[in-house]
């Protein structure tokens, strides 16, 4: 059976972990490199670094600070934010990172998730999709350069999408659910992880242990993401896992 994951996130901007709600009102979280050491010794079972604000201010990922984190690690390591070309994933692969997230830049130029998968194999390419409920259509909708220009793409289509171009994984926040701490979109995590056939890492809304069993229970999540109930020590990784497995779920 295969084992559900924990992932917590480092949401970075200015060399700093900071933490928001729905993408916004950013308060400061911490150091990287020392909430990779104790996230790394909690038991997570990998680490996703995301500099939040570079593709909006066109500048490239921090390879030094992910370098630095890097050396903290013994877990995988996925890095997102600013990447654009094969060159920028060399740069950010050879920093330490195991895998590279892409959002912004496939939503521009889709080509680039194939020659990524192409260059690195499909495991180390990870979509990162943002999206937001569109009560209109009934759907949700793919938003870019941290969550502040909405795109018109639907989401499920954009997942199935990336997939067939190479796409290993697919990392889907929901913005509505964000830093809210009210748990997961389910609908929006059980919709795309039955329409794709790689794993899916389920983010935004994790407020308690709880809301971890429902996203994979009830979302069909294949791991979850959480950043600000780890920063700020109102839970821990390892208090997540022990809850999820007496209560029968799989986990490292």
């Amino acid at each position: 059976m295969i084992t559900k994951r924990i992932v917590p996130c480092l949401d970075v901007k200015d060399g700093r972990v900071v933490k928001g709600i729905q993408f916004v009102e950013l308060r400061d979280a911490g150091d990287p490199v020392e909430l990779a050491k104790i996230y790394d010794e909690q038991g997570a079972d990998e680490l996703v670094f995301l500099d939040i604000s570079a593709s909006h201010e066109g500048r490239k990922t921090m390879a030094e600070v992910v370098q630095d984190v890097a050396s903290q690690l013994a877990i995988p390591f996925t890095v997102g934010g600013g990447i654009n070309s094969l060159e920028d994933m060399k740069r950010i692969l050879r920093a330490g990172a195991d895998k590279v997230s892409l959002n912004t830049a496939a939503v521009l130029d889709p080509e680039l998730i194939t020659i990524g998968a192409d260059y690195f194999g499909t495991q180390c390419i990870v979509l990162a999709i943002d999206a937001k409920r569109d009560e209109e259509l009934d759907s949700w909708r793919v938003y870019t350069h941290g969550g502040r220009q909405a795109t018109g793409r639907e989401v499920i289509s954009w997942a199935k999408e990336a997939v067939e171009r190479g796409a290993g994984e697919i990392l889907l926040t929901s913005m509505d659910s964000d830093g809210e701490k009210r748990g997961f979109d389910l609908a929006l995590t059980k919709a795309v992880s039955e329409a794709v056939s790689v794993p899916v890492i389920a983010s935004g809304g994790a407020g308690e242990a709880k809301h971890f069993f429902e996203v994979f229970t009830e979302g069909s999540a294949d791991a979850a993401l959480a950043a600000s109930i780890f920063h700020y020590k109102e839970t821990s990784v390892s208090e997540v896992k022990n809850y999820l497995k007496d209560r029968g779920v799989n986990v490292r």
